[in-house]
């Protein structure tokens, strides 16, 4: 059928488009598949509408503590999680061989392999200033702003505003590190602030698993960025046939094929960056 909501569909739909069952598309199964997988990967990294904005909640272990407290001391409780790399110079005049120990920290809790991205976490608020009942903000709000005539809003605005500039300045936020081939948000933070059982909120981009929402199937990039690169590979593996004669005079051309498939994924690319990505942020607005 014309809009796929399966693995199986959007190959058969794919294979349609190049003239099966018609004509026979010299593709091994194997490559179908290799080929689906990496079209859906690029739909993940590339299409707006390959993730989705989340908000995962992660609660604090003891052991997570523990590893983000350690230091490269000697003492046996404060060492795990600690890694060592050693770098050895070779040869340094008047001194032989040199060896240097690196320390670093396990500071890091491991997110889910479906995670590509992270912006930042929500911090601790518990300063004085917005933080808890007898913060100073709960308290302007609590004796000024008791009835609506009882200040003029745009100067508790202002305050407001001042009061935020100090918070910024005294609590800034927390510095994280990413990287998605290591699943790892690593937390340049003070770990002796965190109790276990505490929270924090990471807000974060997870791809869609089409398996899970198989409209993904039906996406119009999708389809037509899979599409050619089947024919592309259709291509690739007739090239080695060109000048070969087939009974009636036919000849494959296996080279047209391929140089097809490369224009339409030049354009479907080049597509994609002015109308499926998100603009940089300097560049909105």
């Amino acid at each position: 059928m014309a809009q796929p909501s399966s693995r199986q569909g959007l190959i058969d739909y794919g294979l349609r488009q190049l003239g099966a069952p018609v004509l026979e598309i010299n593709i091994d199964d194997d490559q179908i598949d290799d080929l689906l997988d990496d079209a859906i990967q690029v739909f993940n990294e590339r299409h707006f509408d390959g993730v989705e904005e989340m908000f995962l909640k992660y609660k604090f272990t003891q052991a997570d503590i523990d590893r983000g407290k350690a230091t490269a001391e000697t003492d046996a409780d404060v060492t795990a999680g600690i890694v060592t790399t050693t770098g050895t110079s070779t040869s340094v005049s008047g001194y032989g061989t040199t060896t240097s120990n690196f320390f670093e920290n396990s500071n890091f809790i491991q997110v889910p392999d479906s995670v590509i991205g992270i912006e930042k976490i929500f911090k601790f608020d518990s300063s004085s200033i917005s933080g808890g009942m007898f913060s100073i903000k709960y308290q302007l709000f609590l004796n000024d702003l008791y009835y609506f005539n009882s200040v003029e809003l745009l100067q508790y605005s202002m305050v407001k505003s001042y009061l935020e500039d100090i918070d910024f300045l005294l609590t800034p936020e927390r510095q994280v590190r990413f990287n998605k081939k290591q699943n790892r948000l690593y937390l340049d933070m003070d770990f002796n602030s965190i109790s276990e059982n505490d929270f924090i909120v990471i807000d974060c981009q997870r791809i869609l698993n089409p398996n899970d929402f198989t409209k993904v199937y039906n996406d119009p990039f999708l389809k037509m960025y899979f599409t050619a690169l089947l024919k592309r590979q259709w291509g690739q593996n007739l090239i080695k046939f060109r000048g070969v004669k087939l009974p009636g005079g036919l000849e494959l051309n296996g080279r047209e094929i391929y140089d097809d498939g490369q224009r339409e994924l030049d354009a479907i690319r080049q597509k994609m960056q002015l109308e499926y990505e998100l603009p940089p942020l300097d560049f909105i607005g």
